[in-house]
Parts: C-alpha cells; structure tokens; sequence
C-alpha cells in the first residue's frame, strides 16, 4: 500500500514573508515591480512539484507604506499572468466577499480558470482592516459576525453562477449555427437578504466546474464557514498540540454540512530559514530579525491587536487587552498573539521579533532535514493534511524548500515524485464538480 503523502501550497509574498526581507541582501526590491520575479517563483514551485501557488491581498495601504514593500498586483490579475508562464501549478488568490459583488468575482475567477485550463482557487476572506472600510465608503470595520453571514450568502451566489451553464452547455456545431444548448444555461433570479443576481454569468463552466475553495480564519465564524464551504484551509498554529486540537475540532463540524474528512484539507504556515547547520539557520533568522523597523513593528501588531502601541515602551509588556468579543477585526490574529505574548512572557520588543517572519505562522530555523523532520511529525500527529509554505525571502528561500526539502520529502514517500492531475482540484485529490442545475444522474460530484 502506498503510503499517504500530503499537499505543499507556497504562500508568496513580495520577496518575502519576513517584514525586513526587502531590506536583507539575499533579495531586490525592486522585484516587487516586476511580473517575471513573479512567474519566475511559480516555476520553481512547479519544479517542486508543489499543489499550488498563493496570493493574499488587502485592500489598503495601511502601517505599511514607509517601511515595506507593499503587494502591488491585484492577485487575479497577476495569476492570469503566471498562468501563461506554468503549466501544473494551482493558482490561488485572496479575493473579500466584503468589498466585491458576487457576479464580478465569479467572473474573474472562471475566467481564471479557463486562462489556467483548470487551476484557479479563491481564498475566500471577509476583510477586517478599518483601512479597507475607509476605502469603500465605511466609518467602522462591519461586525464580525455580519461580515461572515455576508460571506455565506456570497458564496451561495458565486457557486450557483459558476453552476449556471452545465458543463456540456458549449455546443460549437458550425453547421448548424449552435453556439450553445440554452437548455443548460439557467437563469438563476436570486433575490436574497443582501444580493439580487439574475444570472446566468457571462463566462462558461470552468474546466474544473468550480474553483478550489479556500478559508484562512480560525474564529469560531471562521471555522463554521470553513466546514460549510472550505475545500483547503490555511491556518496559523504554533504547537504540533494545537494543530492536533485545531485539526480535530474543524474536521469534527464537517458533518453537519453532509462533508467528509477528505473533503477539506487543512495547511498550518511554516516559515522555514534553512541552511547547512542549525547555528547557520539561526544565524540567517536573526540578521532578518535584526533589520525589522520597531515602529513599523509597532504599527502592525497595534492592528493586530486592537489598541495604540505606538508609544509604548519595548523592553515592556504588552498593555491590558481588550477581550476577544470586542475585537471586529481579525479575531483568530488577536487570539494567537495575545497567547504567544502572555504563554512566553514577552516583552513587545521580543513579540515583534517573533511576529516579524510570519505575523504569527510558526517561524523553523534548520537544515533541510530538520524542515522535513518538522513537516513529518505535524502530518504523521493528525495536525495537519499538507503546510503553507511561507518562504522569509524570496526567491532563494523558496529555492532551498523546493531543491533541498522536497526531495527529502519525496524519499520519504511523504510527497508527490511527479503532478498525477492537470486541475488545482486534482492536486487536492477533489473531484470535478458539475453544476447543481444539471439531471441529477449526470452529475460528477455534488
């Protein structure tokens, strides 16, 4: 029996997870601007053989303009450029539910689709930055709880319009002058509580049915919404403990929504320093440590947290915080970090050092088969169906994960020697999905 291996997505960002990586000589800033730095990283995680390729977004500027570098591509945009220059890769991009219409997203994503022949994914987030309210009009982040109700019903809407042309709707028949079968193409007239759409969407079914679903909140909304809808999820624990009890609770919500284990994979984030030797890790961690800007710092972890820390004293603890129920922002963020502050007893000083390689994503520093020692013994302890690999810098950190991990992982049997499907969702071992409009008897997958 073979044995069971699990899925890699590298998460991609800039030249770099870590908030300094722009300042440290292993990268080019100027990298940022350039689309080819971009295609260029989804080609190594293909020569990796990795499940897919990842790109958040946000919808603000933010604390961020003076001292980093921002995500200047709109991440569809910028898959529909990788998409021309990879042929297996998955292509996931962050897309909010908040500040979107439904048919323009469900649009853009087949469209993805169809550009990519199948690898199109949507990491699916509500938005919980005061900036991106400013940006649409808001005076205040919405309330947690609506953002997510907003969500489901977005979702609702997205996939009946993806499922509003059947998957054999296309006809082509030039001699009889038949485009398309309007018999498979339906009208959807949702009239819901926040969205009316009359549909059908002006792009056919996509090679995969529907893109590969993906959630990245671990609130107690977040982990409901994710065991509706999410297909992958990509998640930030510290301890293989955590992962265990995380892994469990959002596996154990799947039942109510009529879902089994398989259908929803769940990614912890690593960011990995690697190197020839531990020390030399270590070492390569703390010159990236050592170039974060404290107020720069300062600015994100008061975002993160909810109060002013702009003036506060580094060599202090943090402040009291305000409780979980007041937080309308990230919730999952607050939690994790107001835990790592108060479980090490952390000065902010220290806090911000420890945030600055993953904003919260556990931070590894090691040889090569130290990583894959780590990865291992998350998978094989049930924390985790795969990881969301965060290199610290880029491209070279990606490099040493896919040249000098992967392998290790291969030899092991822990990872896949070769792509086994053309589709994102293939890579997650999900079948096609036709649309819920078609003869029952027809359909591949519900």
């Amino acid at each position: 029996m073979s044995r069971k291996t699990f899925h890699l997505n590298a998460f991609l960002m800039g030249v770099g997870h870590h908030e300094a990586a722009w300042r440290h000589p292993r990268t080019d800033a100027h990298r940022v601007l350039d689309v080819r730095h971009f295609q260029n990283l989804a080609r190594i995680a293909e020569r990796g053989k990795l499940d897919s390729v990842f790109f958040a977004d946000t919808l603000a500027v933010g604390p961020r303009i003076e001292r980093n570098t921002l995500a200047v591509f709109e991440p569809v945009t910028l898959l529909s450029a990788i998409a021309t220059a990879t042929e297996r890769i998955g292509l996931i991009a962050t897309a909010s539910t908040s500040y979107n219409e439904p048919f323009n997203l469900a649009r853009k994503f087949a469209s993805l689709d169809h550009i990519s022949a199948g690898r199109a994914g949507w990491n699916i987030v509500t938005s919980g930055s005061v900036d991106e309210a400013y940006n649409f009009g808001l005076d205040a982040i919405p309330e947690h709880a609506r953002r997510y109700e907003r969500a489901e019903e977005f979702v609702d809407v997205a996939v009946a319009l993806w499922d509003s042309w059947e998957s054999e709707a296309i006809v082509l028949d030039t001699e009889a002058g038949v485009f398309a079968d309007p018999s498979r193409v339906h009208t959807l007239d949702y009239a819901g509580e926040r969205f009316r759409v009359r549909g059908p969407l002006n792009s056919p079914r996509g090679p995969q049915g529907r893109p590969l679903l993906v959630q990245a909140g671990s609130s107690e909304s977040g982990k409901e919404f994710a065991a509706h809808r999410g297909e992958a999820v990509f998640t930030a624990q510290r301890t293989v403990e955590e992962g265990v009890r995380f892994y469990r609770d959002l596996k154990s919500r799947l039942a109510k929504y009529g879902r089994v284990e398989h259908e929803l994979k769940v990614l912890p984030g690593l960011v990995p320093f690697i190197a020839d030797t531990v020390e030399e890790a270590k070492a390569l961690e703390q010159e990236f440590t050592d170039l974060i800007s404290p107020d720069y710092a300062l600015r994100q972890l008061s975002s993160m947290l909810g109060v002013d820390l702009t003036a506060h004293a580094l060599d202090a603890p943090l402040p009291p915080l305000p409780a979980e129920s007041e937080i309308q922002g990230g919730k999952s963020r607050f939690t994790l970090v107001k835990e790592l502050a108060e479980t090490e007893d952390l000065t902010v000083r220290q806090l911000i050092g420890k945030l600055g390689g993953g904003r919260g994503h556990r931070t590894f520093a090691g040889t090569p088969e130290q990583v894959a020692d780590e990865l291992q013994t998350w998978f094989e302890a049930g924390a985790a169906d795969g990881f969301n690999i965060m290199p610290p810098y880029l491209p070279g950190g990606l490099e040493d994960f896919v040249d000098r991990v992967v392998p290790i992982l291969q030899e092991r049997g822990l990872f896949r020697a070769d792509y086994e499907s053309t589709t994102l969702r293939g890579h997650y071992g999900l079948d096609p999905v036709e649309s819920q409009f078609a003869p029952r008897d027809s359909r591949v997958s519900a």
